[in-house]
């Protein structure tokens, strides 16, 4: 189960991260294992659209079983399925990276997931993983 001190965690060494490196204003959302947001963050200046984008790449992660890299990939080589799962997902699904499972490192357990957004994707996708690995907890990028 992911926790809400966890989360917390997650979300403000994603951003102190992306602070670290200068990327632009950066928007987290923290889900939990049934999609639930458990933590968001949305620095000042973030487009309007990036709280979507995050809390779909969240989603994402969590409707297909794997990061969102994973989805990216799958999308080059298979672009009607992606348009075909989008469609039943009803738009949350984003097949770009920044989107990360989070699982228990004991068990490998998927437990949540984290979407970020307002970089590029590898970047978006390194600010959740180090939010992540800050918990520790472990991230899979897919």
């Amino acid at each position: 189960m992911l926790r809400l001190a966890e989360a917390r965690i997650i979300v403000d060494h994603a951003l102190r991260h992306a602070r670290d490196h200068g990327f632009p204003p950066m928007t987290v959302a923290v889900l939990d294992g049934g999609g639930q947001l458990i933590a968001f963050a949305r620095e000042d200046e973030s487009s309007l659209l990036r709280e979507k984008i995050a809390r779909a790449k969240a989603m994402s992660a969590l409707n297909m079983g794997t990061g969102t890299r994973t989805l990216a990939q799958r999308a080059e080589h298979h672009p009607h399925f992606i348009n075909a799962i989008t469609t039943l997902a009803e738009g949350e699904i984003i097949p770009v990276p920044g989107g990360v499972l989070v699982r228990d490192p004991e068990s490998g357990k998927v437990i949540g997931a984290v979407g970020v957004s307002g970089h590029r994707p590898d970047e978006d996708e390194a600010c959740a993983v180090h939010g992540i690995r800050a918990a520790e907890l472990a991230a899979d990028t897919g």
